[in-house]
């Protein structure tokens, strides 16, 4: 890392960020306030509807998700004895000068990374007792954001419950940086992983379903056409963006340069708008996505993968066979049930006011009426549809022509009464009783069994190692980056050509690799802006 960007960098990491698990009650629409969380394993969204029943004389395959890679930050350690954690110590009892010394010691970068008895670390527990000193140390000593504690929650999502919005802007910008720290350390090995392979071009289609019928009326398709050229990869989709309330779609492709300096070798092109945004260390405005987050309910959804099985799925009803498909008119694939996937959604609320509840409710009806009288077109989404460019306007107004309401600018909330708890008393409470710190939870989760199929093939040109590489680099995308979690999974022997993933609690994709060839005249001006595209640094503002 040059001077230049060292400088940048250490300017960033004195305001900081992080996502969110979740924790709570099961299947239960009411929402109870504090609770115990669950732990879980492995992060996805979605809903999976059950195409083949199980059969009981199937073989199934036991199998456990594979490590992902995990970004240059302090060790994550945990340790079941009660030790006296000096460093977490330091910031329950707001002791700011005995956390400066402690910062300055050589294991500072470890005992920033610790969690305790109750997989807090020192910035969770800075963020839930807001103590604001104590975070800007923390984030400045590079404390990593992207942990959850014994509850599945983060830094980012305690630090939305209390509620101070200069805390949530510095936790937020720390997680973007992050992120992106991670890809640059990454670069170099996916980088000489592309230069090895052979040059080809790949087509994916992606169907979105759900069990909930109005949904599955307005959901998108998308097929992704991916090019790769030495040590770069361009993208072409037409979904830009997803989330619980609204799919954006348009016509964008996403550049990686592999030769090109690492500040310039990330580039987004809006092919509608005639616009690119490059992904840069550059902090952009981030008041409009702190709005949203103080706003909404604290999603987090994640797939347990604990009991999960692949199973051969079988034809026939009198003699049974394992079951194939010819897919894409050239590859052979066996057919498996996916087993044992637990889906896992929680939310919480507290930090929100019952006229926030009442717009929240008031934005999702106005969406689905909206969707809804557009049963025809497939472009259609849960609020958003590129066909032309709205005009300007002060009030949000989603591209199907849905005027949605403005969000204010939201003020911090009062702070929450400080705990009457002790750090001894914290420190010996049991594990999965840990005391209330910060605002009182009040918060739901739901459980959803899964089941679904993958379609595996030893024809496909392609290994898994490969496709994990080539999507690794795309992963700012989230439906990429919810495919790529989902292969790192130890899935059967051969290449994933048909599968589904779950993206969002009710919904799904199937992903089917329909086409792929060879190729070694892919022009180079398919990885260059083209020159009459003008920069808008404010178009992707979620990457």
């Amino acid at each position: 890392m040059s001077n230049e960007k060292e400088d940048e960098c250490d300017k960033h990491k004195q305001q900081a960020t992080a996502d969110a698990k979740s924790t709570s009650s099961e299947d239960s629409d009411e929402y109870q306030s504090a609770g115990e969380g669950e732990d879980g394993d492995g992060d996805g969204d979605g809903d999976s509807p059950a195409e083949h029943p199980p059969n009981k004389t199937s073989p199934t395959v036991a199998v456990t998700p594979t490590a992902k890679a995990t970004s240059p930050l302090p060790t994550v350690k945990t340790t079941s004895d009660a030790l006296d954690y000096p460093m977490h110590r330091s910031v329950f009892e707001d002791d700011i000068k005995s956390l400066q010394r402690r910062l300055l010691l050589s294991t500072a970068q470890d005992e920033v990374g610790r969690k305790d008895k109750h997989g807090n670390t020192p910035l969770h527990l800075a963020v839930m007792l807001g103590r604001k000193h104590a975070v800007r140390l923390l984030l400045a000593q590079n404390a990593p954001v992207k942990i959850k504690n014994n509850e599945g929650w983060s830094p980012l999502s305690e630090a939305i419950s209390y509620g101070d919005r200069q805390t949530i802007t510095q936790v937020l910008r720390m997680l973007k940086l992050q992120s992106r720290e991670h890809m640059e350390s990454r670069r170099e090995k996916l980088v000489n992983a592309l230069r090895q392979m052979q040059d080809f071009y790949m087509e994916f289609k992606w169907d979105f379903q759900s069990w909930l019928p109005l949904v599955s009326r307005i959901l998108p398709s998308d097929i992704c056409r991916l090019y790769k050229s030495g040590a770069s990869i361009r993208l072409d989709t037409t979904l830009v963006d997803f989330n619980d309330m609204r799919w954006e779609r348009g016509d964008i492709s996403f550049l990686f340069r592999g030769e090109a300096p690492a500040r310039e070798s990330l580039v987004l092109l809006d092919n509608e708008q005639e616009c690119f945004q490059r992904l840069r260390y550059e902090e952009s405005d981030m008041e409009d996505e702190v709005d949203v987050l103080m706003s909404t309910d604290i999603l987090a959804t994640q797939m347990s993968t604990k009991t999960i099985q692949f199973a051969r799925a079988q034809r026939g009803w009198i003699f049974r066979a394992n079951r194939k498909e010819l897919i894409g008119g050239q590859y052979q694939c066996e057919i498996y049930t996916i087993q044992g996937l637990i889906l896992k959604q929680r939310k919480r609320r507290e930090h929100l006011s019952h006229e926030d509840l009442q717009k929240n409710r008031a934005i999702v009806e106005t969406i689905t009426k909206g969707g809804s009288q557009q049963p025809d077109t497939r472009r259609s989404s849960l609020g958003s549809q590129h066909t032309a460019t709205p005009p300007e306007t002060n009030t949000p107004t989603a591209p199907n022509g849905i005027s949605l309401p403005e969000l204010p600018r939201r003020s911090s909330l009062q702070a929450p009464p400080p705990p009457t708890v002790t750090w001894r008393q914290y420190l010996d409470a049991e594990v999965g009783k840990c005391p209330q710190l910060g605002r009182t939870p009040v918060h739901k989760q739901s459980n959803k069994t899964l089941r679904a199929t993958v379609a595996m093939s030893k024809d496909f040109p392609l290994s898994v190692d490969m496709l994990l590489d080539v999507l690794e680099v795309v992963a700012p995308l989230k439906h990429i980056n919810k495919l790529r979690e989902f292969v790192t999974l130890k899935l059967p022997t051969g290449f994933p050509v048909k599968i589904e993933i779950p993206v969002l609690h009710t919904v799904t994709a199937k992903v089917t690799f329909q086409k792929f060839e060879f190729r070694d005249n892919i022009p180079a001006k398919m990885f260059e802006v083209p020159s009459h595209y003008w920069e808008d640094v404010r178009r992707f503002q979620d990457l």
